[in-house]
């Protein structure tokens, strides 16, 4: 537990009544058993940039699946590579029970979709562990810090973006609540810092508190790193690995991300998402392509 008071958002969307389930998150990510092992789902249009199925919203789906072959259902640790590109439309995954513990069962997925003759095409491949988190000690000796933002009103949203960034074109943006700190902002005025950091309060638009899958998505929604080193091409992800801590209580998250080692045409991008109660509860690297 870090040592100062939590850093609370004030406004942000309204807390939706009900339970978990009934939001625009898991209607999307919804998956259906077809046989043992398998299930289908309908990958949305709602989480895109520039036409491409988010990364985030497509373990969060694969994971979905896997939680429900699995015996364990919270991920514990999922290490995600993307073969081909997603879209949305029809899919389906396929599941493997590897092992089953006592506290941990792991298990693979892989999720695939059709090309235009009818061939299986497989998007992503996943390996994971799945525990129960409601089942770790109380014990917490993090030596991390929850990073500082300033409040919400006084960061950028997307309504905020210049006009000259209309046209980059987000499904998914209409559905997070998402103030990034102006700080980490320089690119957007044409004056990248170089630092190779994002830092931004986050929550779903409609309201659903967080959970363990939502984190998957957490971990993979701010813009890329590497717009604050200047460049301005596509930053598709080759691996992703997301740490679950701790199941994260109601109220706005805090990403930050940066970037330290860019070269080759590759960069990678560790992420930590902080809840309202000041604990860290997700942790990610992810390693992605710099395209010109």
């Amino acid at each position: 537990m870090a040592d100062a008071a939590p850093q609370r958002a004030a406004g942000g969307p309204e807390p939706r009544g009900g339970t978990i389930g009934d939001s625009e998150f898991d209607r999307d990510t919804a998956v259906t058993p077809r046989s043992p092992g398998e299930y289908g789902a309908e990958l949305s249009g709602n989480w895109s940039v520039l036409g491409a199925v988010n990364g985030g919203y497509l373990l969060a789906v694969a994971a979905r699946a896997l939680g429900d072959a699995l015996p364990h259902r919270d991920p514990f640790t999922i290490t995600a590579h993307y073969l081909t590109a997603s879209r949305p439309g029809p899919a389906v995954i396929r599941t493997e029970r590897v092992r089953a513990g006592r506290t941990l069962s792991t298990g693979t997925a892989s999720l695939l979709q059709y090309d235009e003759g009818g061939a299986e095409v497989e998007r992503i491949r996943l390996l994971a562990s799945y525990g129960d988190l409601d089942a770790l000690g109380p014990d917490v000796g993090t030596l991390a810090k929850p990073p500082t933002l300033p409040p919400p009103e006084r960061c950028v949203g997307p309504d905020d973006m210049p006009e000259e960034w209309a046209a980059f074109e987000s499904t998914m943006a209409q559905r997070l609540w998402a103030k990034a700190d102006p700080a980490t902002l320089g690119w957007v005025r044409g004056a990248p810092s170089g630092r190779a950091e994002t830092r931004a309060w986050m929550a779903l638009a409609d309201g659903r508190a967080p959970d363990p899958l939502s984190l998957l998505l957490a971990v993979d929604t701010l813009p890329p790193t590497a717009f604050d080193l200047g460049h301005q091409g596509w930053v598709p992800t080759v691996e992703l690995t997301v740490h679950v801590r701790a199941r994260p209580v109601p109220g706005p998250l805090r990403v930050a991300i940066r970037t330290l080692n860019p070269a080759g045409g590759y960069l990678e991008e560790d992420a930590e998402v902080w809840d309202s109660a000041d604990r860290l509860v997700a942790q990610s690297r992810q390693l992605a392509r710099m395209e010109r």
